[in-house]
């Protein structure tokens, strides 16, 4: 059993797109194996535009859509408390209907209460799905799992450590240390050239530290080839590895400078094929 984990949550912002939720898959199998509590938050993104600005017509197709996706939201809640009550997990359940920033406190606040946060990939524009990562990452002070499409199964034999050794780094690293423990084995992989770091602490720094609380660790140092990226470099070694979860620091940028030179944290979510243990 998993050590450490008592309190899971499963964040889903429906907005009536019909999009992949392998998190709630994901986070139930987790709470299940970590024999924890699960809570399930499916908020419903209600769309607001003041009425001084809308005709009667307008406002009627505002109003209906908004009905719509609060029901998909708590239909989608009453079956993730049945499954979650067949599969033996205690879980609660809650679908608020609110608009945008108040959708995005309401999950912040609960991120702040619970051990970990599990969201779903988001591999399209939708400002709400990239916002809801970005602040559970950045101000939630806990670690968050990213889950791909059709990755509904939690596993962790095999655990990559993105590591560069960075701040960022070492938090992701604390707050998979649950993970990292059950691993049969873990490797630390730094992408040599890709950072000038003169402060970071080298991989081969951190393995003694990981071995002494019982984690089976290896170190592996690559590089670059031919225009390839740092994201695409990690998820290479994942792949040698034969990875089930990749651990990684997570870093914001301006968005003018995010959107300008690219990020690897960005990369890594939009490109990753394996569900990511993130903090920041």
């Amino acid at each position: 059993m998993i050590e450490g984990i008592k309190n899971v949550l499963v964040t889903i912002a429906e907005e009536g797109r019909g999009k992949e939720t392998s998190a709630f898959e994901y986070g139930l199998s987790l709470a299940r194996q970590a024999n924890a509590h699960l809570t399930v938050q499916a908020a419903a993104a209600r769309f607001y535009v003041p009425y001084s600005m809308l005709d009667d017509f307008s406002q009627a197709i505002i109003s209906t859509e908004n009905r719509r996706i609060a029901v998909l939201a708590e239909a989608f809640a009453e079956r993730a408390k049945a499954e979650a009550d067949f599969a033996g997990v205690v879980c609660g359940v809650e679908s608020p209907q609110l608009h945008f920033s108040e959708l995005i406190d309401r999950f912040l606040a609960n991120a702040r209460v619970h051990d970990i946060s599990v969201l779903n990939a988001e591999s399209s524009k939708a400002e709400i799905d990239w916002d809801l990562i970005e602040t559970c990452l950045f101000d939630s002070g806990r670690p968050v799992m990213v889950i791909p499409p059709g990755r509904t199964e939690f596993a962790c034999r095999h655990v990559i450590i993105a590591w560069d050794g960075s701040a960022s780094a070492s938090r992701a690293v604390l707050g998979a240390m649950p993970f990292l423990k059950f691993a049969e084995a873990v490797e630390i992989v730094s992408v040599l050239g890709e950072k000038d770091l003169p402060n970071s602490v080298p991989g081969a720094d951190l393995a003694p530290h990981l071995a002494r609380h019982g984690v089976n660790v290896s170190v592996s140092n690559t590089t670059l080839a031919s225009k390839e990226t740092v994201a695409a470099a990690i998820q290479r070694e994942a792949a040698g590895f034969e990875a089930s979860l990749i651990v990684s620091g997570a870093y914001r940028h301006s968005r003018v400078r995010e959107w300008l030179l690219g990020g690897v944290t960005r990369s890594m979510l939009e490109q990753c094929s394996l569900p990511l243990l993130m903090a920041h």
